[in-house]
């Protein structure tokens, strides 16, 4: 499967905000989408085919040194060949050079998603109960240190 991981532009918009509505039961909008992109705290990230198409996408947020995961999602189609680990390393590449920590949350029954995280180094901090609506399910939060931890965060 051939793609490459560029940074999101407004030709992309259409394809995340489909891809947001039928993956995930809060999904982000066209204008939250258009709002981030111009976020100077947001980046968002596409594994995009040869053909223009989104396959795969990561947001991040960054505040200080602290980066945290909103959206990653893969296409049905092109999930197990690789494009949600490239688009992890991405902003994992980031974090050892800019942040102390990445962190996200996932729904407790995402066992693919969990293993991705745990093999890039992300470990279950925390849970979340009740986070997610339709269904109701808890997040698992999940972390990955990059610098030593600050005295008190521990």
């Amino acid at each position: 499967m051939e793609y490459q991981i560029v940074s999101m532009d407004r030709s992309h918009i259409p394809q995340i905000a489909q891809m947001e509505q039928e993956y995930f039961s809060a999904p982000w909008s066209e204008a939250m989408l258009t709002e981030a992109l111009f976020d100077p705290q947001s980046s968002f990230i596409v594994a995009e085919s040869e053909d223009g198409g989104v396959l795969g996408y990561a947001g991040l947020q960054v505040v200080l040194d602290e980066g945290y995961i909103d959206n990653i999602a893969v296409e049905r189609s092109a999930r197990r060949h690789g494009v949600g680990g490239e688009l992890l390393d991405v902003f994992c590449r980031f974090a050892v050079e800019h942040l102390s920590f990445l962190t996200l949350e996932v729904r407790a029954s995402n066992q693919p998603a969990i293993a991705l995280y745990m093999k890039y180094g992300f470990e279950q901090v925390g849970r979340r109960k009740n986070y997610y609506v339709n269904p109701k399910e808890d997040a698992i939060l999940m972390t990955r240190y990059f610098k030593e931890r600050k005295e008190g965060m521990e």
